[in-house]
Order: C-alpha cells, then structure tokens, then sequence
C-alpha cells in the first residue's frame, strides 16, 4: 500500500511539473512573439531579426532579403497606436513542440499593415519560422474643405388644388445691389 502512495504521487508530481511547464512555454511564447513584433515592427532591429530566424526561415530570408524586409517596414515611419498582437501557442505533442502564429495591426499614419510570425522552441531558446509583412494600400488624404455650399433656393409652395391658380412668387428685383435710383 504504501508504495503505491509513493507511486501515485511520483505520478501526480511529474504531471504537475509538466502542466506548469506547458503553462510556461505558452506564456513564454506570447512574451516572445510580442517582443519579435515590437522589435521588428516599431524598433526596426534587424540584428534581433537576423539572430532569431530560425536556419530555414534563414535560406528563406538571406542577408538581401532581410534588409529589403526592413526597407519596406522602415520606410512606413513610426506606428501612431500600440501594436495588437494575437495568436495562441500550441503543442504538437501534450506537453512538447511548442509552436504558435500571431498576427498584428500596425497603424501607420497613412495606412496600416499586418504582420504574420510563426515562431517556435524547437531547443534551447524561440525562433521565427515564418514572418510576413503585408502593407495595406494607402488611403487616399482627406480632401482639403471646398467652398461653402451654395444656398438654398426658395421654397415653392403646390397649389392648394388642381383648379385653384397656382401662388405668385414676389417678382425678382432686377437693379444691382447698391445702384440707388
């Protein structure tokens, strides 16, 4: 009996250790792909971009690429919100492989963006996978305020009835506006 209370609560144990390690991976994982968009996305680092790609987002993204990536994201300025990011974290097996996809609105002041990361810890610290950034077409500016309308003409009154004669309008003063006479 008492062996199999030490081995119900070896048991219990190892599942408590593995629920709060999954508990802090998925935590550790939206930390990290927060920071990847901020630091990308508004701080415009390219050396944390370089240094956490993981080796095949690295083929895919080769030194020229990358610097023409955070060509096309610099040249949209500074964003004019905070950056929202959403997406989860996930497993491949209960408790191992974590994995997520996020995804931001950046706000600029012409326009705005989605960016797209796929990250992952495969061993030892997160990685970017896949990233994506897709600015939107930009908006047109407001138009400058036109001349005021012009005013309103007259209003015209219906006849009462159909054989009644229709209303006479005051006639129209045709002298121009300070000729006395």
């Amino acid at each position: 009996m008492v062996l199999l209370i030490i081995v119900l609560a070896l048991l219990g144990g190892a599942w408590w250790w593995l629920n709060s390690n999954k508990e802090n991976a998925a935590r550790e994982g939206t930390a990290f792909a927060r920071e990847a968009i901020q630091k990308i996305a508004v701080q415009h680092d390219a050396n944390f971009f370089n240094s956490r790609l993981s080796p095949q987002a690295r083929m895919n993204f080769p030194a020229s690429a990358q610097q023409e990536f955070m060509n096309e994201i610099v040249k949209l300025g500074a964003p004019v919100r905070p950056v929202d990011v959403q997406g989860k974290i996930e497993f491949n097996s209960q408790f191992f492989e974590p994995h997520g996809s996020f995804h931001a609105r950046i706000y600029y002041p012409a326009r705005y963006a989605d960016m797209d990361i796929t990250i992952s810890h495969p061993v030892g610290r997160w990685q970017i996978d896949e990233i994506a950034f897709i600015p939107q077409r930009e908006q047109p500016a407001a138009p400058a305020p036109a001349a005021p309308p012009p005013a309103a003409p007259a209003p015209q009154v219906p006849p009462a009835s159909p054989g009644a004669p229709a209303p006479q309008s005051p006639p129209a003063s045709t002298a121009a506006p300070g000729a006395g006479g």
